[in-house]
């Protein structure tokens, strides 16, 4: 029986994931602070290395996907950019860095990354942040998080997301190992994140002009049904993709921004096409 592995597995996304793998006769292994088969707290280094062993302990060293939906949002009264940087990127990167050999010892596996349509449609997102995500200083950027605050940080930290999948995909270290990591991009989704209880009641009100052509909020087991379409064989050739799952706000507001035209210099083209 295959084998996943799904963080943030209490709500959400995360719940609605694990419900679909389960109901497909996987195995799943969830993550999350509590209530879940592996309690963690990936927020810390510690938090997420805890992660990586129980997970590959459970599994037997061997997975066939990871599933990264844990991250904390910008609309609760709690929020901080800071938690923002430590969760929503580092949480991921580490962990699926961490997990990387569980999932080559598995047979086509597949790695998926929850990003977010905030990334292409939030104006003045701190590029600072997405700078010290990817260069992998994590003081660095939850010191940017922190100053830049939760509303900038949360597109921020989910574009490096994005970036990190689209610069790894295609490495030796993941599809040449075998493994396919690919992003979702939801939109406005129903979840405690946009409707939970502990929302700062301002910012929650911001959301309603927030613009969904298909005219309303999308629902967690409508992400899942993506996410698994990414775990599976109907997938194999995507590796690098960001799928934006938003009701068509991404294509709304950035309608001619992509696909967008390839211009290489002449060093760019030559890397490119020279043979590994």
């Amino acid at each position: 029986m295959a084998t996943y592995l799904v963080t943030g597995a209490g709500s959400g996304i995360g719940a609605a994931t694990v419900a679909r793998l389960t109901r497909s006769g996987a195995d799943v292994l969830g993550v999350d602070l509590t209530g879940a088969d592996i309690t963690a707290d990936l927020s810390t280094p510690e938090g997420r290395a805890g992660a990586v062993a129980a997970a590959s302990a459970a599994a037997g060293g061997r997975l066939a996907g990871v599933v990264c939906c844990a991250g904390v949002g910008p609309l609760a009264t709690t929020a901080s950019g800071s938690a923002m940087v430590s969760v929503n990127y580092f949480g991921t990167v580490d962990l699926l860095t961490g997990l990387r050999p569980a999932l080559a010892a598995g047979d086509h596996a597949a790695a998926v990354v929850v990003s977010s349509s905030s990334t292409t449609t939030q104006p003045a997102i701190p590029a600072d942040v997405v700078a010290a995500c990817l260069a992998g200083d994590e003081p660095a950027a939850v010191r940017c998080g922190a100053a830049a605050g939760p509303v900038a940080s949360y597109p921020a930290t989910k574009l490096a997301l994005a970036h990190w999948v689209r610069r790894s995909a295609g490495t030796p270290e993941w599809i040449g190992a075998g493994i396919r990591l690919n992003a979702v991009a939801p939109g406005m989704i129903d979840t405690p994140m946009t409707n939970g209880p502990d929302l700062d009641p301002e910012l929650a009100r911001a959301l309603d002009f927030y613009p969904v052509p298909l005219g309303r909020r999308g629902q967690p087991d409508e992400i899942a049904s993506v996410i698994e379409f990414l775990l599976g064989p109907g997938a194999a050739l995507l590796c690098g993709s960001v799928i934006f799952a938003d009701g068509g706000t991404d294509a709304h507001l950035r309608g001619t921004d992509w696909p967008a035209a390839w211009e290489p210099t002449a060093a760019e083209l030559g890397r490119a096409f020279t043979p590994k």
